[in-house]
């Protein structure tokens, strides 16, 4: 894929999203050019596109790491009660019901799809794990 302008996002601790040309560091504002950036990952909790990732009675503080298959049809998130979930991606609409879900006995922090894998591969990989 060849890009019109590279390109980063980031994510603020006033829970803002921010997007930058790079290298020049310059701040993107234009909602429209935003929008048609084709991002090459995934690891924000935050944008319409993940909405669907927040539970009725979570905090903004509650989800910690999401990560997007290279596929770009999966959702891995991690948070504060040691919960690892799988939703499909994207998922815009609010309290959307998770595809799978695995308890770990800490918060979950990190977390990253580190292939293309499809949404049995992931189940399988975290089963192994004996979460």
């Amino acid at each position: 894929c060849k890009f019109s302008v590279v390109t980063s996002k980031v994510s603020t601790g006033s829970y803002k999203r921010q997007v930058y040309e790079v290298p020049s560091g310059k701040q993107l504002v234009d909602q429209a050019v935003i929008d048609r950036i084709t991002w090459a990952t995934w690891t924000s909790v935050l944008g319409d596109e993940v909405i669907g990732i927040w539970s009725r009675h979570a905090e903004k503080a509650d989800v910690n790491c999401a990560c997007v298959s290279h596929s770009g049809i999966n959702l891995v998130t991690g948070d504060d009660f040691g919960m690892v979930k799988l939703f499909d991606f994207p998922c815009p609409e609010k309290f959307v019901r998770t595809c799978f879900c695995m308890v770990t006995t800490t918060s979950a922090v990190d977390i990253r799809i580190l292939s293309c894998f499809s949404r049995r591969h992931v189940m399988e990989i975290f089963s192994s794990l004996n979460l």
